[in-house]
């Protein structure tokens, strides 16, 4: 143990199997204290940042029907809707109005809207607010479109891309497993398909970000087999700008499980930070762990506060409402002994006037 410690401290990259004996064997303190470590070297300065983006939905229908969400409705099924141009537009003022730069946008995989919709919504957003950073269409979804319109995802990315997206987010990674994802979202891409998405996406020139959500039906190796799979396509790449692992929700979905303790999410967090040698960022997640334990995760690794998120709608569907203003945000990151300091989707300072 002590020499992979020696190894990750001097910058060698870890193997699988030294991953697992660190993620088995080594105490908490010891694995988050190396974590802190390899953060250090990527980031010397004292600074801890964050996005101030709105997570947008779109729509919430979705034929989909993973175990593990609890905000889709079925198509035809009460509840569901589609934005509208007058309630887009008044998310997006507000966004602008509080400071923010940027919005991720995702719905579900609806199957009766035509392409159209999504390009002409890219070009609304581009040429009513040209300032906004539009953040959008997990792999999925962008991978449902090339099944239902008949295209093939380069020419999807590139469509959607010349509309007005400028980025990807890492959602529906979920484990990029294919025997876990066949049991808990058995209708959505597999594995394979959902690193092809990213790896066009990062060829067509647009950077995009790489999630885990763990704590539902996956084992422990299957988690490594992630991390893994996330660091070869980032080898070859070069794409990802941030890694964001997060604990499953169980309230009010078809998946019965407990949620994840704050050293399982802490252990899974420092492990990431040292397998992930080639991205620079690991978000912590204050939306599904709270405020101090995402103030903790500052020392296992994390480097970023994620986002403001003026407003979240899928994990609060799942029972799980944590709400942190600016200010709490930066109040939490500086009596953690760090500068705050607010960033772009790319890790770009923010100058606010």
């Amino acid at each position: 143990m002590q020499t992979i410690f020696n190894a990750v401290r001097s910058g060698q990259r870890v193997t699988l199997d030294q991953a697992r004996l660190l993620y088995e064997q080594a105490s908490l303190h010891d694995l988050g204290a190396l974590a802190h470590a390899v953060r250090l070297r990527k980031h010397p300065e004292p600074v801890v940042t964050y996005v101030a983006d709105r997570n947008i939905n779109y729509s919430n229908i979705c034929s989909c029907g993973c175990r593990f969400c609890a905000f889709y409705k079925a198509p035809g099924q009460e509840g569901g809707y589609v934005i509208s141009r007058e309630e887009l537009s008044q998310k997006i003022e507000e966004t602008l109005a509080l400071g923010g730069t940027q919005i991720l946008m995702q719905g579900g995989h609806h199957p009766d809207l035509p392409f159209t919709f999504y390009e002409e919504l890219l070009s609304f957003i581009h040429d009513s607010f040209p300032s906004i950073h539009v953040h959008a269409f997990s792999p999925p979804e962008i991978h449902y479109f090339s099944k239902l319109y008949g295209m093939s995802t380069a020419q999807v990315i590139e469509r959607l891309h010349q509309a007005g997206l400028h980025s990807i987010p890492g959602g529906g990674a979920e484990i990029l497993v294919n025997a876990v994802r066949e049991r808990v979202s058995p209708n959505k891409c597999s594995a394979d398909e959902w690193l092809a998405v990213m790896e066009e996406a990062h060829r067509q020139g647009l950077r995009t970000t790489a999630t885990m959500m763990f704590g539902h039906e996956e084992q422990e190796e299957d988690r490594l087999a992630h991390l893994f799979a996330v660091r070869r396509l980032q080898e070859r790449t070069h794409g990802f700008t941030a890694f964001i692992p997060w604990t499953f929700q169980p309230e009010n979905t078809n998946i019965k499980a407990r949620p994840a303790t704050a050293p399982e999410y802490l252990r899974m967090l420092a492990l990431s930070r040292i397998v992930l040698d080639n991205i620079d960022n690991i978000q912590v997640s204050w939306v599904t762990m709270g405020p101090k334990i995402a103030q903790l995760a500052l020392f296992f690794g994390g480097n970023d506060f994620g986002s403001l998120m003026i407003e979240e709608n899928v994990v609060k569907a799942a029972g799980v409402s944590f709400r942190l203003t600016r200010k709490e945000i930066h109040r939490l990151i500086q009596a953690a002994g760090y500068t705050p300091m607010q960033r772009t989707m790319t890790y770009e300072p923010v100058i606010r006037t």
